[in-house]
């Protein structure tokens, strides 16, 4: 029976997953499962309370014809937070990486304990929230952990302040070190790079420097931008790239630019970090700064209703450090006072905040995409189809949809399009576009920023 209901399930999964951006199906479908089926009484099970009250206030009617679709006659379709399977699935972790008591004693020291890799332990893959503005970079950040020195060297990742590239470059490290703790890694910011070389430098332990930096087995460095600039850095760690690079030692950087774009940046440092992969990190779509926000509360004890979780997520849309800063604050709060959080309890607080974005509206949104491509509003809206009108008109119609969540029906309407279906094609491929073009992701990003500017 428990084979029949998993078929039965992955089928409906199936079939969702055509109707619904990858973004949306990552964040609320991918860990459930049909627990039970018995009389026409269906049993989802969910991860946690936020999943569930999505399900029942936005998927149940899509999850009932789905079943019924594929031979279900429903009675009543339930979600439960599936906390067993989750306990089951962290102790079959904790078995598979538990040392074997044999080889405790014997077992070398750690040479890469948190004091000398810099690592901070909280910064792991289970705790990045993925969407469609950071996939790309999340898989390739799996895939480095899982083979460091081999896939993606240099790994570069770039993107705006707040966005998560800290969390996603220290994951890494974190992983690679559970995966293999034999190996050597070295985490720092470029500031403190900068300052451990000019300190070499002044004291005369050149030496002692470029032994830390050239022995280890992954290099990561934090916010590389700040090397510009500064000429005898940038030969260092030039060198220093060179002699990893060479033993197929592992390189990850973080910039808030992508290399081309490093203003005195040395041309052969330059080509060097665009050997690999440079992939950026957009800002996060509203699903997933909700499922950033629900799941960060509930790692305090707290579980948020979803009129809160979307206040938040709305009134937030730029950066992650601000939009978890505008959390603490309700949640230290309420704490204080023994509240339990509410939408009228954070409109208080952060509802005159100066990280809230301004309203937007479907007009905005077409005006500042037409000003953006240099072309009068009139032709986006008209029923002309040049091509130097066609891509814009299909990024107004996807903006319409990810920042303000319109139906396809009204976002043909807001474009002059009678069939709604003209909406769906264009959004879907845009988001295609965008998952394998660098241009068309920076071109998004620039015009979201006029947006909230």
């Amino acid at each position: 029976m428990r084979e029949m209901n998993t078929t039965l399930w992955q089928t409906v999964l199936g079939e969702i997953e055509l109707t619904v951006s990858r973004a949306n199906f990552m964040t609320w479908f991918k860990n459930t499962e049909l627990l039970e089926l018995e009389d026409g009484n269906v049993t989802i099970g969910v991860p946690n309370p936020f999943v569930k009250q999505q399900f029942e206030a936005k998927f149940n009617q899509q999850i009932a014809e789905l079943l019924e679709k594929n031979g279900v006659s429903v009675n009543s379709v339930r979600y439960q937070i599936n906390t067993l399977a989750k306990k089951k699935a962290a102790t079959a972790k904790r078995e598979m990486t538990a040392p074997n008591p044999a080889e405790i004693t014997t077992k070398q020291p750690n040479k890469t304990t948190a004091p000398n890799h810099g690592l901070n332990p909280k910064y792991t893959f289970d705790t990045y929230i993925v969407g469609s503005s950071n996939e790309l970079a999340y898989a390739a950040c799996q895939a480095v952990a899982g083979e460091p020195g081999t896939k993606y060297n240099p790994l570069f990742l770039y993107g705006g302040v707040g966005l998560g590239k800290t969390h996603l470059i220290q994951a890494v490290g974190n992983g690679i070190v559970s995966n293999n703790s034999d190996n050597r890694i070295t985490y720092v910011s470029c500031e403190t790079f900068v300052n451990e070389f000019l300190e070499a430098i002044r004291f005369k332990k050149k030496e002692y420097f470029t032994d830390k930096y050239r022995s280890t087995d992954v290099l990561i460095v934090d916010d590389i931008q700040f090397i510009a600039g500064k000429e005898k850095t940038q030969e260092e760690f030039f060198h220093t790239f060179n002699t990893l690079h060479q033993a197929n030692k592992q390189i990850i950087i973080s910039s808030d630019k992508p290399p081309k774009s490093i203003p005195t940046l040395e041309e052969r440092l330059r080509s060097r970090f665009e050997w690999g992969m440079a992939i950026d990190i957009q800002m996060p779509d509203f699903e997933t700064r909700s499922a950033i926000l629900q799941s960060k509360a509930q790692s305090h004890g707290v579980t948020l209703d979803r009129e809160t979780v979307e206040f938040l997520a709305t009134n937030f849309q730029t950066n992650i450090r601000e939009l978890e800063g505008a959390l603490n604050q309700l949640l230290a709060y309420c704490e204080m006072r023994n509240l339990t959080p509410d939408v009228q309890i954070a409109q208080g607080l952060v509802g005159n905040s100066r990280a809230r974005p301004q309203h937007l509206t479907p007009k905005q949104v077409v005006e500042k995409t037409a000003r953006h491509f240099q072309i009068p509003v009139g032709d986006l809206i008209g029923p002309r189809r040049d091509k130097h009108i066609v891509v814009p008109r299909q990024v107004a119609m996807y903006l319409l949809r990810s920042e303000l969540h319109l139906s396809f029906p009204k976002i043909a309407g807001e474009l002059g399009r009678k069939d709604h279906t003209t909406a769906i094609h264009s959004i879907d491929k845009v988001e295609k576009t965008i998952a394998l073009d660098v241009t068309m992701r920076q071109m998004v990003a620039e015009i979201r920023e006029k947006l909230y500017g």
